[in-house]
């Protein structure tokens, strides 16, 4: 059972922990970004994004989406900053935004193949 026998809270203990929390603004975009990452479609376009860039058509061959659901989709990606555009003339070509969301992907890759 995950229930404790006798309720005593360690009062010393949870100051401590809740010293330690980030502030509730950070914790709710954490939670947006996870949110975001948790569909399938969307963390199938960061997955296409992890190695190389890619225009809205070539992501949507890659995960059998159309166009215009890969362009939702990544409107919210961006809002979020797990990806970023570049132009190149009437082409947008998308990319993942920075290291830590490749890591972030990464380390939980690794924790569902381990």
């Amino acid at each position: 059972m995950d229930v404790c026998g006798i309720k005593c809270i360690n009062e010393t203990k949870v100051r401590e922990t809740v010293k330690t929390l980030p502030p509730k603004e950070d914790i709710t975009r954490m939670a947006d970004i996870f949110k975001a990452l948790s569909d399938p479609s969307r963390l199938k376009i960061v997955l296409a994004l992890l190695n190389q860039e890619h225009c809205v058509c070539d992501i949507a061959a890659i995960c059998g989406q159309t166009d215009s659901g890969v362009s939702h989709q990544l409107r919210l990606l961006r809002t979020l900053k797990i990806v970023k555009n570049r132009r190149l003339g009437k082409i947008i070509y998308y990319s993942i935004d920075d290291d830590h969301v490749v890591s972030l992907i990464n380390m939980n890759l690794h924790h569902v193949r381990h």
